[in-house]
């Protein structure tokens, strides 16, 4: 299984639309989206308001290139979003079973 680790951090003052976006239409997205194992979706902390999060759990790598493509290791980005972001952050790895 492969972890991803998508990180968000929005433009100043963006915050309340990206977690408009992001409860309303991301999150949802993520959790309906085929050869998904898990979402766990992070919102910001108080030392970090402008921080967001998921980590995904896929089946495999040919489960998430069918979702994102062959360049996986870009993040995928709704058009949505793209005004409110100021930078994005993305990570893979196998998932290891403790």
């Amino acid at each position: 299984m492969i972890m991803r680790i998508f990180q968000v951090t929005t433009r100043e003052g963006k915050e309340a639309a990206f977690a408009e976006f992001f409860h309303q239409t991301a999150i949802p997205l993520m959790k309906g989206t085929k050869g998904i194992v898990t979402v766990l979706p992070g919102a910001p902390r108080a030392e970090s308001p402008r921080e967001f999060s998921f980590v995904m759990v896929w089946e495999d790598l040919d489960a998430l290139k069918a979702f994102v493509g062959e360049d996986y290791d870009s993040p995928h980005i709704d058009p949505a979003e793209a005004e409110l972001v100021e930078s994005r952050r993305i990570s893979h790895y196998e998932l290891v079973d403790s």
